[in-house]
């Protein structure tokens, strides 16, 4: 298995072009995606302070990445770490790259200081489900969402 690392700006380009994997069947581009304005977003994901991105890289491919954000200090459970984006190439989606991405991301909120780390993933990507389950999460819930634009 590759080894997870802490992207750096050099890897934005190809990120940038990894984030098409997320729009493939069963998801869907978002309405308004640009290349550039995901470019600097994630250039300010790389540098900030409680934010990261992490990749896991073949030779000088990434191959998968993982967006982790500290978010919101809760008061009943303390600060959460969200993962908003974690996405594998396709046709390598069952070669534990995912897995790994996923335990570097709890590595990271820990060390960050999180309490606890959460992630939404669509109804329809059973595969991801299987593959989450298999790490035992905590709990489950279920995640409504509106768009304000």
């Amino acid at each position: 298995m590759s080894n997870v690392r802490v992207a750096v700006t050099a890897d934005i380009p190809q990120l940038v072009d990894a984030y098409s994997w997320l729009s493939e069947p069963p998801g869907a581009k978002p309405a308004g995606w640009d290349p550039i304005v995901a470019a600097d977003r994630l250039k300010r994901t790389i540098a900030g302070p409680d934010t990261g991105v992490l990749v896991v890289v073949e030779g000088a491919t990434v191959i998968g990445f993982c967006t982790t954000y500290l978010d919101l200090e809760s008061v009943r459970l303390g600060q959460r770490c969200w993962v908003e984006d974690l996405a594998v190439v396709p046709g390598r989606c069952s070669d534990g790259i995912g897995a790994a991405l996923l335990s570097a991301a709890r590595i990271w909120a820990r060390a960050s200081g999180a309490t606890h780390l959460e992630l939404d993933s669509s109804t329809a990507r059973a595969e991801a489900h299987r593959s989450y389950n298999r790490h035992e999460p905590a709990s489950h819930s279920v995640n409504f969402g509106w768009q304000t634009a």
